[in-house]
């Protein structure tokens, strides 16, 4: 059974034939939508052999988009790959418990979930990973410093077609009305940082790490449309207010 609604987005992929494995490693599990975020030196002729005559059609339709926020557009929710623990990555999910706990059921409501892989060499950094609604790293021995891209795109595929095999599903259609995807939560997260920093309650340096935990709190519930909008019209009206005590300010 295909996974309707997954997305794989491989964020500046170093090696065509890595691209090719996944490619592969998708066709085994059903998955059908791969994205390219700015590929490093990449030729599809490269990844064609590794990705089999059977997954050719997976390469030749790749999505290739310059930009991950421009990648991440019409996902309702983006699970990020990590290797590292600490500082930013915080609440970090299992394999397991990301597949079967937080994207089965949005697939199954007719959502689309994008699982994002950095480059091979460092994988995503800070500023990538806040893009991301939760992280997932993968367990290994200790002597084992990472693993290779399509490895863990593999076993992150297969525990979401296990999920979905223990939980058969019928894609519902397109997300309810109430459910509010990425596009509007980086609205409400510039909002919010906005207002914050309108009443000096973020520090001017470096505030896109002190957002973190704001984004981290979110990233915990499913935010509705009604939320979505008391939330941003809060933010306009904090705005407002820290304007005109700024006003008054001036003119003291």
């Amino acid at each position: 059974m295909s996974l309707s609604g997954l997305d794989i987005v491989l964020f500046r992929p170093k090696y065509a034939e890595n691209v090719g494995s996944v490619a592969r490693a998708m066709l085994n599990m059903g998955v059908k939508s791969l994205t390219l975020v700015d590929p490093v030196g990449y030729e599809a002729d490269r990844a064609l052999p590794l990705a089999t005559v059977h997954a050719r059609h997976l390469v030749e339709g790749a999505r290739i988009l310059p930009d991950l926020r421009q990648a991440l557009e019409g996902a309702s929710w983006v699970l990020g790959t990590t290797a590292r623990t600490g500082g930013w990555r915080k609440g970090i999910l299992t394999p397991a418990r990301a597949a079967g706990e937080e994207v089965l059921p949005r697939l199954r409501e007719g959502g689309r979930v994008a699982i994002v892989f950095g480059p091979e060499d460092r994988g995503l950094t800070n500023e990538e990973t806040s893009l991301c609604d939760q992280l997932v790293m993968i367990p290994a021995h200790p002597d084992c410093t990472s693993l290779n891209l399509s490895q863990a795109a593999l076993i992150l595929m297969y525990e979401c077609y296990q999920a979905s095999l223990e939980k058969p599903f019928t894609p519902a259609g397109p997300p309810t009305e109430g459910d509010v995807g990425f596009q509007e939560r980086e609205r409400l997260m510039e909002s919010i940082q906005a207002a914050l920093t309108d009443i000096d309650y973020l520090r001017q340096q470096n505030a896109d790490y002190w957002m973190l935990p704001v984004r981290r709190l979110f990233a915990r519930f499913r935010l509705r449309r009604n939320e979505y909008n008391l939330l941003m019209g809060i933010a306009r009206q904090v705005r407002w207010v820290a304007g005109r005590g700024a006003a008054g300010g001036d003119k003291g």
